[in-house]
């Protein structure tokens, strides 16, 4: 099943809490302490209501003509992503997507732990990866159980992806981060994100495409979606 709004935050305002923390760190290390709606609804494209809308969940009040308090608003922001503790997860699939990803240390950022990266391609075992190796298929099974990992991140072909699915589910994985171009059917209590590039791709051609149309060279964000 794909994330659904959880009671205090849509999908919509989850999208924008990357934004948010991006935009208070630049603040917070330019020695800033608090911060208006106002401010950052102009940062971001958004409106000051949107942004009070946004902030409502957090537990995190602001105040009259001072705004929010930084450090409370990254505090409490970053609980409400999870992103506070972190989380180890394995990757199937070491092509160029897989290796790109297994090597990006921003997801440390996030609490995403990449701790062990597999494929069945035995040219590819043993090669070194980032901070990790890449293992064996026969290996996944053994490595979720004994390190009790939770979440897969799989970057193979669409024709493999539904049966690797099933399997990962079958091994105790709860939740995928799904690169591969394909829908998966899992069953229910399985979370699954599935990331598009095509698709992202497709949204950003499309918006260029209409800029371009227009004759206008105002640049479009996914900010206020």
């Amino acid at each position: 099943m794909e994330i659904e709004d959880d009671p205090k935050f849509s999908i919509p305002t989850i999208k924008r809490f990357p934004s948010y923390l991006r935009l208070l760190r630049q603040y917070q290390e330019a020695g800033e302490e608090w911060i208006s709606a106002t401010k950052l609804a102009g940062d971001l494209g958004l409106t000051p209501i949107q942004v009070r809308k946004d902030m409502a969940g957090t537990g995190v009040e602001g105040r009259p003509k001072v705004g929010f308090e930084i450090a409370a608003l990254l505090e409490s922001i970053t609980h409400c992503l999870g992103w506070d503790n972190s989380t180890d997860a394995v990757l199937i699939g070491a092509g160029h997507l897989g290796v790109a990803l297994s090597r990006y240390e921003g997801f440390a950022s996030y609490g995403l732990r990449i701790v062990a990266v597999f494929d069945n391609d035995p040219s590819k075992v043993g090669k070194a990866i980032g901070y990790t190796v890449v293992r064996p298929m026969a290996q996944l099974a053994d490595y979720i159980k004994d390190h009790a990992i939770n979440i897969a991140v799989i970057t193979v072909p669409a024709d493999a992806a539904q049966a690797l699915a099933d399997e990962l589910v079958g091994f105790g994985i709860k939740a995928i981060w799904n690169f591969a171009p394909k829908d998966l059917r899992l069953p229910a209590g399985i979370v699954v994100q599935r990331t598009d590039l095509a698709t992202s791709f497709a949204v950003l051609s499309a918006k260029c495409r209409r800029m371009f149309d227009r004759g206008s060279l105002e640049v479009e964000t996914d900010a206020s979606e």
